[in-house]
């Protein structure tokens, strides 16, 4: 099966917002491409990430995460598909990715692994025809993102059902309506994390009433927990500057 992806090798390693990996049954990387490389420190020395897991490559507290997913995907046989990811970069930037993962199959149907992407999330579609109205939309978002935003309201502002909303804002940002939020709350919060003791006043300022909410969706998009998150930024360990999702 290699074989056939090593193939695309230099399709992969030409895309230098794209992360590509395969992994075997154990979770630890059999391929990868010259951008994951690259983002982990090791320059265009693929071999470097070879049989281990994310685990072994990331900071312990995100490469326990993408470890505990990927066995997950590989136990259940689950998809992963266009989830939006908060990563750390290079000199502790957080950058967007949406992270698609699939599980690999033999010839008679077991799985021997998983394949996966994680790709930059890209700029915004400024030519298509709604997009204006949409940009509306994405504007009274950010300038409201604490206030409760009802998705009904975000499509008569822009003169769409729901279910044109949904289809546009995916055509023109790349995202649903609902992920733009998300997005927009989590932006604000990494910044106010770096500012603020306490992570109950930043969920509040970030248009969560429910603190545990905030902590369970932080988790779920960055891998790690507002405070643990904060305790990266703040570390001097040069591991903190990898990233890309494993």
């Amino acid at each position: 099966m290699l074989a056939h992806f090593a193939l695309l090798a230099p399709v992969f390693d030409a895309m230098p917002d794209i992360v590509f990996f395969v992994k075997d049954r154990d979770a630890r990387y059999a391929m990868v491409n010259r951008t994951l490389a690259r983002r982990c420190g090791h320059k265009d020395d693929k071999s470097a990430l070879i049989g281990k897991t994310a685990e072994d490559v990331f900071p312990r507290r995100f490469g326990r995460i993408y470890t505990a997913q990927d066995q997950a995907i590989i136990a259940q046989g689950v998809e992963l598909i266009d989830q939006l990811e908060l990563h750390l970069y290079p000199g502790r930037e957080p950058g967007w990715c949406m992270t698609c993962k699939q599980p690999l199959h033999d010839a008679e149907g077991h799985i021997v692994g998983l394949a996966g992407i994680s790709r930059d999330l890209q700029a915004a579609e400024s030519t298509h025809p709604a997009y204006s109205r949409l940009a509306a939309v994405v504007q009274h978002i950010q300038e409201n993102y604490v206030q409760p935003l009802n998705m009904r309201d975000l499509a008569r502002m822009a003169n769409m059902s729901i279910a044109q909303l949904e289809r546009y804002f995916h055509k023109v940002f790349h995202l649903t309506p609902r992920q733009v939020l998300l997005k927009t709350r989590l932006d604000a919060a990494t910044a106010l994390l770096v500012s603020h003791d306490k992570v109950t006043d930043v969920a509040a300022l970030c248009g969560y009433t429910d603190h545990s909410a905030f902590t369970r969706q932080f988790k779920a998009t960055v891998g790690i927990t507002p405070t643990e998150y904060r305790a990266l930024l703040q570390s001097a360990s040069p591991r903190v500057e990898q990233c890309a999702n494993a």
